[in-house]
């Protein structure tokens, strides 16, 4: 596994770096956005760290130019703490959020959930779900609407495919988040999940005339068959 983390302050991008080696993955380090924008269109990158402060390139900025051709886990590593702060980056395509100090130990955690998530698409049974003009492909890891490719990251696509899996059933905020982000589930969580949410409607198309998630207030949400 090809870990990027990107992080202007050496002395943690270090420590980073000598943990995440200790748990067998590669690491391509580097203290400048510009630097790993290159090293992203050289090596197969599977999950990125960034921080938001890099001097050249913000990590929001960062954040949204990997995303306009990769859909591999973001996490979010900095000294931000703001809710503002955190749904700015789950909106333009962070799949977790951090904040410095951190334990070392809960950063490999959640790297582990990530890749464990997104290393699983390419390893389960084909399983294909029909919703209306939407396709999922969950061996692929692919959302067609009308047979044209609709780009999503991990997580938004483990949020679609688990309420496709359960047509007519409402899941709640908490198994929703349990299930997909594999944690126990906060009073702020929802609004971790209220981003992703927002997301897979824009990516979607949803209007007026169609819709594909329905929001069942103070309870969860569900796809109707």
């Amino acid at each position: 596994m090809n870990i990027l983390v990107v992080d202007d302050e050496i002395e943690i991008a270090d420590l980073i770096e000598l943990y995440l080696k200790n748990e067998g993955y590669n690491v391509y380090k580097t203290y400048s956005s510009e630097k790993a924008l290159k090293i992203i269109e050289k090596r197969n990158i599977d999950l990125a760290l960034l921080d938001i402060m890099t001097p050249d390139i913000d990590g929001f900025t960062l954040c949204q130019t990997i995303r306009r051709n990769h859909n591999f886990p973001i996490i979010m590593v900095t000294a931000k703490i703001t809710d503002a702060d955190k749904i700015k980056g789950l909106n333009i395509g962070a799949d977790d959020y951090i904040t410095k100090p951190f334990m070392p130990l809960e950063l490999i955690a959640r790297v582990k959930a990530q890749l464990r998530r997104y290393k699983s698409y390419n390893q389960s049974q084909n399983k294909i779900l029909v919703i209306k003009d939407l396709t999922l492909d969950k061996d692929k890891h692919e959302c067609l609407k009308n047979g044209k490719k609709i780009n999503l990251t991990p997580t938004e696509f483990s949020i679609l495919y688990l309420l496709a899996s359960n047509k007519d059933k409402v899941i709640t905020t908490k198994k929703l988040f349990e299930e997909v982000w594999k944690e126990t589930y906060l009073t702020s969580s929802n609004a971790t999940i209220m981003v992703h949410i927002r997301h897979l409607r824009e990516k979607l198309g949803e209007n007026d005339k169609i819709k594909y998630i329905n929001t069942i207030w103070g309870v969860g949400y569900q796809i109707e068959k």
